[in-house]
């Protein structure tokens, strides 16, 4: 897997791409602007060149008669051939065609005048080749006028581009390498602009590794720039869950190991005393039993209390129907309602909540277990579980005590049972953890009728599965 680019990468590329295709785009329009401004600065020349020759022009006759005469020497061009990097050739013809001077190579010129000319001049300007050698050239239809006659002249003069291009690649040279020192200023600017931006980062990366292994304690750091303030906020916030579950797990731990260590002393006393004889054996066996029944319930709701943290980390759930779960639970403890000849009702709709399996079987069975364990032999039991507005209710209904004041308000903590030679204390710890993983509530209210205690009622409520 490919490491993740650096924030000063990031950011290079996205200031300095951009920045690095616009210079590209500027320089190719300053290259055809300069190669522009240069074809129009050189054209004048050729301009005037065309009108130099034209000055040495003689005729005799008139119009279609007349005959053109040029005395033209080369070194008449000489003036506008600069530093030779660039030639110059010329033709003089008659408006047939007919060369009167320079060099017969020079191909006449077919075209047309523009409509409307650059110059007050009838010149037209085109690129061609010339031996071989691309060329641009200036058409001048010249009026010669003299004692003895009146005629036109075309004078035409040809340039090579030598000069033209080597100016305006001079132009963008000189523009490419002061774009260039441009762009290497902006990375040397923006590396060290994150450099110094990302230094509160390192500070605080450093503050977290010197931290001792259990110190889970909120990050102190108000110097940190405003665009850190929710990673740091959040990071404390993960920091603050982690050590309410090490509290837990050490809080559980704790507790365990003191709950298992009772059931153990008791049944090494147990069996010391049936090793000496001092109850008969199959007292002695029962005790015991009963001994490692209560140890064995004990360790599988503890094993029930870690699984709920751990499915509570899990958030793979699916929709389940809570009637359906209910159901198959009565089914399960139907033998021990049979055993106290309880009057059981069961009363479930579709309840749609959105949970693991295991929680809701858990959940049932747990308030089941309670409210058979405290049910007169002959009561009344009744379970609902349907939905009711935006939740869905689970109410378990016994012919209990019911509980007191006193005792409701430490009923959830884990090891707090009612009768502790009857029960572990975490049944009703493990479907409160239950109901908290499932954004749900859990009450146990007394039922009284005629001014006295009916009767427990464990209502539950969880949020309703929306399709």
């Amino acid at each position: 897997m490919a490491s993740a680019s650096s924030l000063r990468a990031r950011l290079l590329f996205g200031i300095l791409v951009p920045v690095a295709i616009l210079i590209a785009l500027n320089s190719v329009s300053l290259y055809r602007q300069s190669l522009a401004a240069a074809t129009l600065a050189y054209d004048r020349t050729l301009l005037a060149s065309a009108k130099t020759i034209g000055e040495q022009l003689d005729v005799t006759g008139y119009d279609d008669a007349a005959v053109l005469r040029a005395m033209v020497p080369y070194s008449a061009l000489e003036a506008f051939e600069a530093d030779n990097q660039s030639r110059m050739y010329y033709r003089v013809s008659n408006m047939r065609g007919d060369m009167i001077s320079g060099f017969e190579e020079v191909p006449f010129w077919r075209g047309t005048l523009p409509i409307r000319p650059p110059y007050a001049s009838l010149v037209d300007f085109y690129d061609t080749e010339f031996r071989a050698q691309p060329v641009r050239v200036a058409v001048l239809l010249q009026p010669v006028a003299s004692s003895s006659g009146r005629g036109m002249a075309v004078v035409q003069v040809a340039e090579t581009l030598e000069l033209r291009e080597t100016l305006a690649r001079k132009l963008l040279l000189d523009t490419l390498w002061r774009q260039a020192v441009l762009l290497g200023v902006i990375a040397a600017v923006t590396a060290l602009v994150v450099q110094r931006a990302t230094r509160p980062v390192r500070a605080l990366g450093e503050a977290i590794e010197a931290r001792a292994a259990d110190d889970l304690s909120p990050i102190d750091a108000p110097d940190a720039p405003r665009e850190l303030q929710p990673l740091v906020d959040a990071t404390t916030r993960v920091m603050g869950r982690l050590q309410a579950l090490l509290d837990h797990q050490k809080r559980f731990v704790r507790d365990s190991a003191h709950q298992l260590r009772t059931p153990l002393a008791v049944l090494k006393a147990q069996v010391q005393s049936a090793r000496r004889g001092d109850v008969p054996a199959a007292q002695a066996l029962a005790e015991i039993d009963g001994t490692v029944a209560r140890a064995t319930t004990l360790a599988n709701q503890m094993l029930s209390l870690a699984k709920v943290e751990q499915l509570r980390q899990q958030p793979e759930s699916t929709p389940l129907d809570l009637g359906d779960v209910v159901r198959q639970i009565a089914l399960d403890v139907s033998p021990l309602i049979a055993d106290k000849a309880l009057d059981f009702e069961l009363h479930t709709s579709p309840a749609p909540v959105h949970a693991h399996q295991w929680m809701l079987q858990e959940l049932a069975r747990n308030l089941l277990h309670n409210a058979i364990k405290h049910s007169p032999p002959g009561g009344l039991l009744s379970v609902q579980a349907h939905a009711e507005g935006d939740s869905v209710l689970l109410r378990v209904c016994d012919a209990g005590p019911g509980i007191s004041s006193e005792l409701r308000q430490r009923l959830f903590a884990p090891f707090a049972a009612g009768d502790m030679a009857s029960g572990s204390g975490l049944g009703l710890a493990i479907c409160q953890e239950i109901v908290h993983a499932l954004n749900g509530s859990i009450a146990l209210d007394n039922r009284h009728q005629a001014g006295a205690v009916a009767g427990l009622d464990a209502t539950v409520r969880l949020p309703l599965h929306q399709e």
